[in-house]
C-alpha cells in the first residue's frame, strides 16, 4: 500500500512550478492515479497567472520507468478517450498533446532510467534536460509494440530511431543530447542547478509572448506533419498488441507476476534487470 502522494508540487524558484513524480519505490510507474494528479498540477500551473513555466522531474533513482503495467490502464483514465481497439495510445498522445499545447513551456530534468512511458512523457516537454548518464529507451518494442506516442523519427533521425526500435536498447543521456533527443546533457550533480536556470531564464520572457514563441516552434513540426504522423502511428500500436508475442508476454505477466516477465523479455540481451553489476 502506497503511503505518499503520486506527486509533489513546489515552486523552486520565482514564476517557477515544480511537479516530482513521486512513487520512487516503483521507479516512478505511471499509473492512473500518478497521471489524473499530474496532468491537475500540469493544468493549474498553466492557468496560474504567477506561474510562467514548469519543471517535471522524478523523485528517487530515475526519471519513469514507464507506464504502471501492474495496473489495468483501461480504468480510471484521467479524461475521456473513445474506446475499443486502440483506445490506449489514442489516450497517451492526447496527453502528451495536452502538455504541448499548453501555452506554458514545460521543462523535463530527467535522470536515471527513462523508459518507455517515461520516454514518452520526456519527449512531450518543450524542453529537456539529462544528466550524462541516464539511461533512455523503449524496452517494449522486444515484446509487445512500438511506442504509443512514436515520437523517436521525430527527433532523432530515422537510422538511429530505427536502430533503438528493432533492439529496445537505451541510449545514454550523453548520447540523446547528441542525437537530439535532449537539449542538453550534464553530469547529475549539475543537472537540478542548470535546469533551474534555465527554468529562472524562461520565465523572464512575458508569458503572453512565450505562448505565441513556444506555438511558433510548434506549428512548424506540425506544418511537416508531426501531429498527423504521431496520431497515425496510434493504429500501429493497437494491432502489433494484438500479435501472437504480445499476446504471450501478457499471459506470462498474469501467470508469473511483472518482474519475471521482463526479466524473460531482457535476459537474452543482458541489459535493464537482467544487468549483470
Amino acid at each position: 500500500m502506497e503511503i505518499s502522494d503520486p506527486i509533489l508540487v513546489d515552486r523552486p524558484a520565482d514564476r517557477v512550478a515544480r511537479i516530482t513524480l513521486n512513487r520512487p519505490e516503483k521507479r516512478n510507474a505511471m499509473s492512473n492515479a500518478l497521471r489524473t494528479q499530474m496532468f491537475a498540477a500540469l493544468e493549474a500551473a498553466d492557468r496560474d497567472p504567477g506561474v510562467s513555466v514548469v519543471i517535471l522531474r522524478g523523485a528517487g533513482s530515475c526519471f519513469s520507468a514507464g507506464y504502471d503495467l501492474s495496473s489495468d490502464v483501461r480504468d480510471e483514465q484521467p479524461w475521456y478517450s473513445a474506446g475499443g481497439l486502440g483506445n490506449w495510445p489514442r489516450h497517451v498522445t492526447e496527453g502528451c498533446f495536452r502538455i504541448w499545447d499548453m501555452a506554458k513551456p514545460v521543462i523535463g530534468q530527467v535522470h536515471g532510467y527513462c523508459l518507455a512511458g517515461g520516454t514518452e512523457l520526456a519527449a512531450s516537454c518543450d524542453l529537456l534536460y539529462v544528466a550524462e548518464d541516464a539511461m533512455i529507451g523503449y524496452p517494449v518494442v522486444r515484446s509487445i509494440s512500438p511506442p504509443d506516442n512514436q515520437f523517436y523519427p521525430w527527433l532523432i533521425g530515422m537510422r538511429r530511431a530505427m536502430e533503438m526500435m528493432l533492439t529496445g536498447d537505451t541510449i545514454s543521456g550523453a548520447e540523446a543530447a547528441e542525437y537530439g533527443f535532449a537539449n542538453r546533457a550534464v553530469p547529475l550533480a549539475d543537472l537540478e542547478p542548470m535546469v533551474l536556470d534555465m527554468a529562472s531564464r524562461v520565465a523572464k520572457i512575458p508569458t503572453d509572448v512565450q505562448q505565441i514563441n513556444k506555438r511558433a516552434v510548434h506549428r512548424q513540426m506540425e506544418a511537416m506533419g508531426i501531429r498527423a504522423g504521431i496520431r497515425a502511428g496510434t493504429e500501429l500500436q493497437a494491432l502489433s498488441a494484438m500479435t501472437e508475442s504480445a499476446k504471450a508476454f501478457y499471459a506470462n505477466v498474469r501467470n508469473d507476476g511483472l518482474t519475471s516477465a521482463l526479466s524473460a523479455r531482457d535476459e537474452k540481451f543482458g541489459d535493464y534487470r537482467t544487468k549483470a553489476e
